[in-house]
């Protein structure tokens, strides 16, 4: 019973935590990405496909956010080619699949999961739609061309949203 107890107790902090944590952020998503060195391959394909005022926004956003280890695993020529002002098109309707309206908490995807039976469809910001699938105990990401991408950390909150960090780049 006592063990009980402090697991709820835990559990409820936790989510206080997050909660005073995310009101007190000033920083909006742009800013965090700019901080975290594990992002600055992304945070240069905002640049490059001239993102970055838009995620600035009022919003809410939530960014399923690519490590530079996810953009490595893209063939390097591609992904040069990407970031050529010839490409903003290509490159900004692959950022904005990455996008989603609304600021959705790792809570709200667990939620969707349950009612859906382990599975549930996001639209994103370039109106495709990817899929979130609970799959051998983890969440991920299966994109339109079948690809899968681990949710690795969530709720990394901003002032006008939240990033949750994917191992892969998803493709529209």
């Amino acid at each position: 019973m006592k063990k009980s107890i402090f697991v709820i107790s835990t559990l409820v902090l936790f989510f206080i935590v997050q909660t005073v944590s995310a009101q007190k952020t000033k920083k909006d998503i742009v800013d965090v990405a700019v901080s975290v060195d594990d992002f600055s391959t992304l945070v240069t394909a905002l640049k490059a496909a001239d993102l970055v005022g838009a995620l600035k926004g009022e919003g809410p956003f939530t960014v399923f956010a690519p490590t530079n280890d996810a953009f490595g695993k893209i063939d390097s020529k591609t992904l040069n080619s990407l970031l050529e002002p010839a490409n903003k098109e290509k490159l900004t309707a692959i950022l904005t699949y990455h996008v989603v309206s609304g600021k959705i908490a790792a809570t709200d995807v667990v939620n969707a999961l349950k009612k859906g039976n382990g599975k549930t469809e996001l639209t994103t910001l370039n109106g495709a739609k990817f899929k979130v699938i609970k799959k051998d105990g983890k969440i991920w990401l299966k994109d339109q061309k079948g690809n899968y991408s681990q949710i690795v950390k969530t709720d990394v909150m901003a002032k006008n949203g939240v990033i949750h960090i994917i191992s892969d780049v998803v493709m529209p």
